[in-house]
């Protein structure tokens, strides 16, 4: 299962971090995890390549994590905001694959 974790402060997501596999189908094949890793990865690159904004970013096999500053993700917020309504709406289509959880910091 993809556990998608959303890191809030005071309201605001400032990161979020994504582990494990979905378990949907055969790796190669996973359109759960596909749909995941593409929505993580165009929203970590809109921030810092369209954007222009610094962040902590790190990736490996089954795992994703992004971090920014307060400051920073305020202005990134309706980025966020986009992709945490994506990832709930397909926790909620495949209910045994996905799970959505926050993490006030």
């Amino acid at each position: 299962m993809t556990a998608v974790r959303f890191i809030t402060s005071e309201s605001l997501i400032t990161g979020f971090e994504l582990s494990g596999h979905s378990g949907y189908a055969e790796e190669g094949s996973d359109i759960v995890c596909a749909a995941v890793s593409s929505a993580a990865f165009m929203t970590a690159n809109t921030i810092t390549e369209i954007l222009g904004i610094e962040a902590d970013i790190s990736a490996d096999s089954g795992f994703m994590m992004m971090k920014l500053s307060s400051q920073d993700a305020l202005k990134a917020q309706d980025i966020l905001r986009g992709f945490e309504l994506h990832m709930n709406e397909l926790s909620q289509q495949y209910q045994n694959n996905i799970t959505v959880n926050y993490s006030e910091v």
